[in-house]
This record gives structure tokens, C-alpha cells and sequence, in this order.
């Protein structure tokens, strides 16, 4: 079983890093162990593979590793991937803070990188399962089609894992079996034509942003949000700033200025300063800022979305 180390730059927080990988704590195809070991179960160009990430917890001090052991036909393929995966092409020293609460945040969590998965499908479909409704309802989604239709993991994986389905599976999924996951008919239309142009979607991975982003809004039922969340996984955009979401702005403007409700107009203002860094001005506003209380706008949890 091949395996590669990699050595972060410090500070490293490993955790942070792949928790967007992470959809609900029972996702079967990404699970954190308690000693802080990371399992992924992932569909590449070269086959399912199973990767085993083990490091610093934490924060990492200078000299620290990171251990990353695969099985499967994918297993050379996901190695090679492995620095991009953890953060390497990321470069948060290009980061500049224009509010205090970023400021305070980028010092705590200094150790946030944005993941590069490179594969689009994979995290296009999990992001149309989270339109218009609440997330744990499509966590819910995603771990029983994945049960039902995933593929077994190569290695010795935990427990309920399961590789992602591919394009092919995805399209033989039956009407009932989608509506029994809890998916309605406009989110099962969307992933079955996006199915359809798979090898296309997956350009986008070697496209500029503005690209990618139009190349994956070429599918109806794709939109802005979609996009956005797709491409903060697999290209690891630093920019790609989620537009549509409810509590989203609401949280940027309450951080930074206050006030209790706000719009995709207003938070665009709010992060001008930031082009090219939207995304992760945004993600350190919610790992540092001051949020307000998400009941006083709608129940917890709900994640309520344009497409």
C-alpha cells in the first residue's frame, strides 16, 4: 500500500482544512476518527481509492508531517493529489485583512487552508442535494444514497464507507429511490443532466474561476450557489463567494457592521475589499466574527438556497 508525507507549512490545522470535505458526521465517505485520523473514500479519474490522513490535530509546529496511506486502482492518483488536497496551492499570505473581527480571526485560525480535491462530480452532487432545503435533511439524503448505491472501499476502512457513486450509477438511480432519500424531482433532474455532461464538468478543475463557474451554470438547475460551493472543494477557489445563500449575508453584515439583516448586494459591498479573497474572508468571519443568534431569522441548521 503506497503512502506519501508531506510537511505543511506552519501554522497547519489539519481539521479545518477537510472539515468542508465532511458532509454531516456520518458521511460515508468522510469520516473523522476521535485520535483526529481522517478517512476518505473517493471516486478519481483512475478508480475508487481509500485515503488515510494522519497528522498534527491541530495546529502544526514547524517540522511537523503529514501521513497519507491509499489503497485502490486510485491510490497513485489521489498520492500525487495529496499536498493539493491538503492546502499546498493555497496562499493565505496573499491575505490582507480590511476589518478587525477578519484581523482577529485570520490570527486564530491562521492554520486554514482551502482544500483542492480536483474532482468536480464529486462535490457537485452532494451541493444540489443541499439546495432549498435544511442540511441535515440533505446530509440525511447523501448518506442513504450512498448506502444504497455506493461502491465498497478498497483497504481497511471503517465501518459504513462507501465510494461515491459515478456518473453511469447515478443515472440508473430510480425515480422512488430519490424520493425515498428525500430528494424532490427538480434537485434529481438537476444531478442526472449534470450526470450526463460529467467528463465536461470535471474541466472545470483546470479553468479560472470565471470559467469554471459558467461552465458549471451551463446545466439548468446549477446556479451561482451550486457552483460557488462546488468550486470551494474541488478547485479550492479562494474567491468563489457563496451568492444565494439565506443566513450567509446576514452573517457578513452582522460582523462587520452590526446590523441584523442584509443581502447578497450588501455582503458583496461589505467584501469588496477582498476580491479574490471572498471566500475566505467569508469563512473566517464564521470561524472568528460575531454571528448573530440564527433563530431570531429562521430555525437552526436550515441552509435554505437559490441554485
Amino acid at each position: 500500500m503506497p503512502s506519501r508525507t508531506w510537511a505543511p507549512p506552519a501554522p497547519y490545522d489539519l481539521a479545518r482544512t477537510l472539515r468542508v470535505l465532511r458532509r454531516g458526521r456520518r458521511d460515508p465517505a468522510c469520516r473523522l476518527e476521535p485520535d483526529g485520523t481522517w478517512w476518505r473514500a473517493s471516486r478519481t479519474p483512475a478508480g475508487p481509492v481509500t485515503l488515510r490522513i494522519t497528522g498534527t490535530r491541530s495546529e502544526a509546529t514547524a517540522g511537523g508531517t503529514i501521513t497519507a496511506t491509499a489503497w485502490g486502482p486510485g491510490a497513485d492518483w489521489a498520492l500525487e493529489q495529496l499536498p493539493a488536497l491538503l492546502g499546498a496551492d493555497d496562499t493565505p499570505t496573499d491575505f490582507r485583512p480590511r476589518h478587525r473581527v477578519v484581523a482577529v480571526a485570520h490570527h486564530r485560525h491562521g492554520g486554514l487552508r482551502l482544500t483542492r480535491t480536483g474532482l468536480a462530480m464529486e462535490s457537485l452532487v452532494p451541493s444540489v442535494l443541499e439546495q432549498r432545503i435544511t442540511t441535515g435533511s440533505a446530509h440525511c439524503a447523501w448518506r442513504r444514497l450512498l448506502t444504497q448505491y455506493g461502491e465498497t472501499p478498497p483497504g481497511p476502512v471503517p465501518a459504513g464507507m462507501q465510494v461515491p457513486p459515478g456518473a453511469a450509477t447515478w443515472r440508473r438511480v430510480p425515480s422512488w429511490q430519490w424520493h425515498r432519500a428525500g430528494v424532490d424531482r427538480s434537485r434529481a433532474e438537476t444531478i442526472l443532466r449534470a450526470c450526463a455532461y460529467a467528463p465536461r464538468l470535471e474541466e472545470a478543475v483546470r479553468m479560472p474561476l470565471p470559467e469554471a463557474m459558467a461552465r458549471l451554470q451551463f446545466i439548468p438547475g446549477i446556479g451561482p450557489w451550486t457552483a460557488a460551493e462546488t468550486l470551494q472543494r474541488a478547485l479550492g477557489a479562494a474567491d468563489a463567494l457563496t451568492v444565494g445563500d439565506l443566513h450567509l449575508p446576514v452573517q457578513i453584515g452582522f460582523a462587520l457592521t452590526g446590523a441584523r439583516d442584509g443581502t447578497d448586494e450588501q455582503m458583496l459591498q461589505l467584501l469588496e475589499p477582498y476580491a479574490g479573497q471572498r471566500h475566505r474572508a467569508a469563512r473566517l468571519i464564521l470561524l472568528g466574527g460575531r454571528l448573530p443568534d440564527r433563530r431570531a431569522h429562521r430555525a437552526p441548521h436550515s441552509r435554505i438556497a437559490h441554485l
